[in-house]
């Protein structure tokens, strides 16, 4: 691809660089960029300047927020005895969107994959034992997706807690194997919350 310009050519790179994003969209995006006023360009650098600078971890689930907690763990009208396993934001936000869980999360930040290089000291899996530990959780559910990875990273935690007693579940399987949590529909996903399994009967079937 040839450009006219260099600096037209490196905003182009560097957009590019965000997943999904070929050389062609990324230039459609940058020319779009260009023709708006350039107060629209300003705020979005600044927006992702703010984030990149402000943006936090919440201490007790590890979701993404602008405070210490996040506003789902602040709430007390959540149930802090039900804990949902997830691997990334995109699964909270997918949960939340249901409206049919009331519980509180755990984000892993990944799943286990030793392809990738991903191991358990990779994720925020320890974190998630010791709360367990503590006696507050009265049942985790696993809600990673039903891929071979998912189920690896379920099993292992699932072996990590055992000793606890704790009730754990996982979410019907009214999502297809190999599914995004992401990409499942409100109601399927909302059902799938509600009908959970126990994780016992998972590993059997």
């Amino acid at each position: 691809m040839d450009f006219s310009s260099k600096l037209l050519e490196n905003a182009v790179n560097e957009v590019s660089r965000l997943p999904g994003i070929g050389k062609r969209t990324a230039l459609r995006l940058v020319l779009h960029l260009l023709k708006q006023p350039k107060e629209n360009t300003k705020y979005l650098t600044e927006a992702l300047t703010h984030l990149r600078n402000d943006v936090k971890s919440c201490k007790k689930c590890h979701n993404i927020s602008d405070t210490v907690l996040c506003d789902i763990c602040s709430n007390p009208k959540r149930n802090a005895e039900i804990v949902c396993v997830v691997e990334d934001i995109r699964d909270v936000m997918a949960i939340e969107n249901t409206a049919q869980y009331r519980g509180l999360y755990h984000v892993l930040g990944g799943k286990i994959s030793p392809i990738e290089g991903i191991g358990p000291q990779n994720l925020q899996i320890e974190s998630l034992v010791e709360k367990v530990k503590e006696g507050e959780i009265k049942e985790l559910i696993f809600a990673l997706s039903s891929t071979m990875e998912g189920d690896t990273t379920n099993f292992y935690i699932y072996k990590q807690i055992e000793q606890y007693g704790i009730t754990t579940s996982t979410i019907a399987r009214g999502i297809s194997v190999g599914d995004e949590l992401e990409y499942a529909d409100e109601v399927t996903l909302g059902r799938s919350i509600v009908n959970r399994i126990p994780f016992e009967q998972s590993i059997k079937g």
